[in-house]
């Protein structure tokens, strides 16, 4: 029986980078579903689609294709076979594939295939609705949280470092924002699953949080 951890939890809780660890301490593949939806965040927004006409989004879902690969163990985004790794993460994209996300027939497309993808190996899958929607059988189960200013904190040092301009109070208001359309969407919302356990990562380091994971799966 395959190895299945899923991990959720609001934007900047430090998802990605914890399950990216977890997944080579663990010899799992670590599947990026944000990521995911990113890319289609970005052929929206690359082609002038407005993300409240709920037509127009799915009809493009529809004729595009979103996969992953993985090359010398670093997780590849596909969108129509060009490599988006370099274009997924700004705060443009993030806000788009937030809003995008809550279309049905949007996430029916991504969660087949992020369950094919967990299907035959060991995975360390991050999102919104893993424990609840895409791996209901996982364990462990993992609801990842930080305050939204530790996290609006840890956005601008990311962006700094990249030396790229950062307005704390504005990143914050960008996470509340997104966290309450994460919550409030009809299809999916992010929500804490029944049997997961809550991280607060807030005053944790990563290799802290990991650890916890790792003790769980023990």
């Amino acid at each position: 029986m395959s190895l299945k951890i899923a991990i959720d939890g609001p934007a900047g809780a430090g998802k990605s980078t914890i399950a990216k660890g977890l997944a080579k301490k663990l010899n799992a593949i670590y599947v990026d579903t944000g990521a995911m939806y990113r890319a289609i965040g970005l052929y929206v927004l690359r082609n002038g689609i407005d993300k409240n006409d709920e037509v127009a989004v799915v009809e493009a879902v529809s004729t595009i294709n979103v996969s992953i690969v993985f090359e010398d163990g670093q997780q590849v985004v596909l969108l129509n076979g060009e490599n988006v790794n370099g274009f997924i993460r700004t705060e443009e994209v993030g806000m788009m594939a937030s809003g995008i996300s809550g279309y049905a027939k949007v996430r029916e497309k991504m969660v087949n295939l992020q369950r094919e993808l967990a299907e035959s190996t060991d995975v360390v899958m991050d999102g919104r609705d893993i424990g609840t929607v895409v791996l209901p059988n996982a364990n462990p189960k993992i609801y990842l949280t930080a305050s939204a200013r530790v996290r609006a904190e840890r956005r601008a040092a990311e962006l700094e470092a990249k030396g790229e301009p950062a307005d704390i109070d504005t990143i914050e208001k960008d996470i509340i924002d997104r966290d309450y359309a994460d919550m409030h969407r009809a299809v999916s919302p992010l929500m804490k699953a029944e049997d997961a356990v809550e991280i607060d990562s807030s005053y944790m380091t990563i290799e802290e949080v990991q650890q916890a994971i790792i003790d769980l799966c023990k």
